[in-house]
């Protein structure tokens, strides 16, 4: 660095300084507002050799500073050459007041020793790009205004939004837009933002995206039934019972001469182990029922195909039980058949309790039930609601407290024994359902709401195992799920490691039987999809039992007191199967409360009940 004249004009940092005293290492220097400061040589330019006596007083610079841009654009030149031209000589004013520009950027830019000067269409180019940005952040400002002010934003300004719209969908954790407002960025801090400014309504349910649930069927072609031997039971009255609006009827129940036959879809005759759609339907579980809809596991196409009493005669893998007074099963016999099946509602299966076949099967029913409850069977008696949503209107509405119920429902786990005893015997490897018995459970279910509740606590949670083994809750010793292939992976596994060793039954190349351990893989993966599947059930339907509330601000209604820990209580309303903190008075267990609820917090389903 050459050396540097004694109150010459300096570059430091970009600020204008005057050289006061040099040293051996360092220089002394000192800034328009009188800071003296001592740096390094190499940390400062010499803009102009001086002299000048003091930064404050330099005089403004006049000449042709464009006259001079518009000779020499697209050139390069030193920031002396420079000035000599705009100014007609090189000043200290002149040379900072020329450096103040290249520093802009505008009409030049580069070092003192060559500054690059802008051809018009360059500095047109930076006008503009300059101009933009500002319009950018004069909107961005006005966006954010508009936000904190709970105002729905502009069109426009659906680009700031989207970042806000993907954390609350779980798509991503960061956004410029929830940083800038100051605002946690989190799904549920999104979605208090889009609904303060109206940008979501309260009928978005954002949690199936934000936890990953398949939104869609799949989209993948069946096969045609294959041709075989089927048993024809189109003679027996086979009713397949389920709930009012029930879209995939998947199971049936018939008597003939003392043997109980269930008849399920036969889904497995379609669906083999390591094709395309067994693959799909591993991979979600389980059919997702949401209020405002269903997305099936298995192409749409499959429960028209194989749904029981969908068609005049439907194909299905039947189960005969040869079921004692005492409840116990004796012989097993499964075959693919054609059933003639009725579909009935509860409602109306509960009118028919005195007819054949709901007679007989009713009679072994409470037979079995008797020896589950022998065994220690604990049936949890707990709230249960259907909650829909059409054309935006939720409803919410309690199961009706049914007999037929328990009678499907016994049937159904009597088919599963059966299915359990029959895998045993033939050595197939299925998945088996079981759940230990801790220590703190009770042999009988309590009959109270609150007994109920600390009962679901103390029971500890299923499993899917490749031996039999107790489920206590049910009260049985061997246990395989079976009736439901349509809608869930792990009975569609065991139709297909029935089926593929069915007497008589031709085996296609890819329908062959798995070994426990390929079953118990596939089960797990099964299980990932199928409790994701649940866990997007359960906080939908909280979700838009919440929605109700909005919509029916004046409901009224009875919580039941289910936990008293002194100064919390926790209730139930049972009309909503929705729990929450009693607020407002001291209760006893099972006290019957009238309630209202309020301060209703969507985006992070919250609540309060108290009572009227």
């Amino acid at each position: 660095m050459p050396t540097l004249p004694k109150d010459s004009l300096l570059l430091y940092k970009q600020r204008a300084v005057r050289l006061v005293q040099t040293g051996d290492k360092k220089i002394e220097i000192k800034t328009a507002d009188g800071e003296s400061l001592s740096v390094r040589p190499k940390d400062v330019v010499i803009l102009h050799p001086g002299p000048v006596s003091n930064l404050g007083l330099l005089p403004p610079a006049h000449g042709e500073v464009m006259d001079a841009w518009e000779l020499l654009a697209g050139e390069t030149v030193a920031l002396a050459e420079l000035a000599e031209l705009a100014y007609g000589e090189f000043t200290p004013a002149g040379a900072w007041a020329l450096w103040q520009m290249v520093d802009d950027g505008v009409y030049f830019s580069g070092e003192v020793d060559a500054v690059r000067v802008h051809t018009a269409e360059a500095v047109a180019e930076i006008q503009a790009s300059r101009a933009a940005k500002a319009a950018e952040a004069a909107a961005w400002r006005a966006f954010l205004d508009r936000l904190q002010a709970g105002q729905h934003p502009l069109e426009s300004e659906d680009r700031y939004m989207a970042d806000v719209v993907a954390v609350a969908l779980g798509q991503q954790s960061q956004s410029r837009t929830l940083a800038a407002l100051d605002r946690e960025v989190t799904p549920e801090s999104a979605h208090d933002l889009l609904l303060r400014v109206n940008y979501w309504d309260a009928q978005v349910n954002p949690y199936p995206q934000r936890m990953g649930a398949v939104l869609h069927a799949p989209e993948l072609a069946l096969p045609e039934l294959a041709e075989e031997d089927r048993r024809d039971l189109t003679h027996l009255v086979a009713l397949a019972i389920d709930d009012e609006g029930s879209q995939d009827p998947d199971d049936a129940i018939s008597w003939e001469a003392g043997r109980l036959w269930v008849h399920v879809a036969d889904a497995a005759a379609l669906i083999h182990p390591g094709s395309a759609l067994d693959g799909e339907a591993r991979a979600r579980g389980a059919n997702l029922y949401l209020p405002e809809g269903t997305t099936p596991m298995l192409p749409p196409a499959a429960t028209p195909r194989l749904g029981l009493g969908l068609s005049e005669i439907s194909p299905a893998l039947s189960f005969g039980l040869d079921v004692t007074t005492a409840g116990e099963i004796e012989n097993v016999e499964i075959v693919p058949s054609w059933v003639r099946v009725t579909r009935l509602t509860y409602a109306e299966a509960e009118a028919q309790l005195e007819t054949s076949p709901l007679r007989e099967v009713d009679a072994i029913s409470r037979a079995f039930t008797a020896r589950r409850q022998a065994l220690g069977a604990l049936d949890l008696n707990l709230p249960e609601v259907r909650v829909r949503v059409v054309d935006g209107q939720v409803s919410v509405r309690p199961y009706a407290s049914l007999y037929s119920r328990n009678l499907v429902r016994d049937a159904m786990l009597l088919a599963g024994e059966g299915a359990a005893r029959f895998a045993q015997a033939n050595q197939i490897p299925v998945p088996f359902s079981t759940q230990e018995r801790g220590p703190d459970l009770p042999m009988q279910a309590p009959s109270t709401l609150s007994g109920n509740f600390a009962l679901r606590r103390l029971m500890r949670p299923g499993q899917l195992k490749g031996e039999p083994s107790l489920h206590a809750g049910l009260g049985m010793e061997q246990y395989t799920q079976k009736t439901s292939p349509l809608r869930r992976y792990s009975d569609l596994l065991a139709h297909q490691q029935i089926r593929a060793i069915l007497s008589g039954q031709p085996l296609l190349d890819s329908q062959t039987l798995l070994s426990s351990q390929e079953v118990m893989q596939r089960m797990a993966e099964g299980a990932m999809g199928m409790s994701l599947t649940r866990q997007t059930e359960r906080i939908s339907n909280r979700h838009w039992t919440l929605v109700y509330l909005l919509q029916n601000p004046t409901w009224t209604g009875e919580a039941v007191v289910v936990e008293n820990n002194g100064h919390r209580c926790l209730a139930v309303i049972p009309d909503l199967d929705l729990e929450g903190p009693l607020y407002g008075g001291s209760y006893e267990l099972d006290q019957v409360v009238p309630v209202t609820v309020t301060g209703i917090n969507l985006a992070q389903l919250q609540f309060n009940i108290h009572p009227r």
